[in-house]
């Protein structure tokens, strides 16, 4: 009985030890199972992690190469605009020259209605005066001749005139008709725009000491011209050009302060941004 009952334990304690048995094979199994899961997901997440950082770097190259573009739009576009300007100029001028003509027209009229008419005789003892005398002198005599100064150029007429000449790369020409509109008319508008173009002359030239000086005589004698922008902006520039990076990049930082929403800010701020000078917020 008692070989019986040992038995009977011997066989219930394999029966649990082969159930225990199975369940840590049950257990390998799903930690198996669930490892290869895990590892599944960890390269997943790997290969996830490599196509965001390419897709990131794709998306940086192609906001570089929008910059760029978009400094080169801005640059043509001021381009654009400074011909734009000069044509406004052009336009005034001969605006200008339309309305003298017609003054001069309605001058002319007016002194064809104020002539005596025709076949009106002298007074009574008086004498025809006599071609190139003055009235009441001697028969025979003539006046004196009279010192004249050389007359002064017309403004609008010597100025467009040496816009052409610049235009086509004529310089010298361009510079004597400039200076002659700043030596006759120093304090009309005018001036301030020849004196930058004198500058630009100049800048072309690449003597840029020149184009500096003529640029500072716009800023201090013609703050409110329309080309005091550019005069700063292309200061900056001939600045820059001359191994003065410090004292251009203070005059582009004034122009973006001064002038923050005309084409000329935009250039000197993609200049500054390519220099790696960044401009504040409030610069922007």
């Amino acid at each position: 009985m008692r070989a019986n009952a040992a038995s009977k334990e011997i066989i219930a304690l394999q029966t649990q030890v082969q159930q225990l048995l199975d369940m840590v094979q049950r257990m390998q199994s799903t930690l198996d199972t669930r490892f290869g899961v895990l590892q599944h997901l960890v390269e997943q997440t790997a290969d996830n992690a490599n196509q965001m950082t390419q897709t990131v770097n794709a998306l940086q190259q192609k906001l570089n190469q929008q910059n760029d573009a978009v400094s080169s739009k801005i640059e043509t576009a001021s381009g654009q605009v400074q011909s734009l300007n000069d044509s406004v100029d052009e336009l005034k001028t001969r605006i200008a020259k339309l309305d003298k003509s017609i003054q001069d027209l309605q001058g002319q009229l007016q002194n064809i209605q104020s002539a005596p008419p025709a076949g009106t005789q002298a007074a009574p003892g008086t004498l025809p005066t006599p071609e190139g005398a003055a009235p009441g002198s001697a028969p025979g005599a003539t006046n004196p001749p009279t010192a004249s100064s050389t007359p002064a150029p017309p403004l609008r007429e010597t100025f467009q005139a040496a816009l052409r000449d610049y235009n086509a790369a004529k310089y010298p020409v361009a510079t004597g008709e400039f200076q002659d509109v700043i030596h006759y008319y120093p304090m009309d508008d005018l001036a301030g725009s020849a004196q930058f173009y004198l500058g630009e002359i100049a800048y072309r030239q690449q003597d840029y000491a020149e184009a500096i000086k003529n640029y500072n005589a716009v800023l201090e004698n013609f703050s409110g011209n329309p080309k005091a922008s550019a005069a700063q902006l292309h200061k900056g520039f001939a600045l820059i050009q001359t191994a003065k990076k410090e004292a251009g990049i203070h005059e582009l930082r004034l122009l973006v302060q001064r002038h923050p929403q005309t084409p000329e800010a935009s250039q000197a701020r993609a200049k500054l941004n390519a220099l790696g000078v960044h401009t504040t917020a409030s610069q922007r």
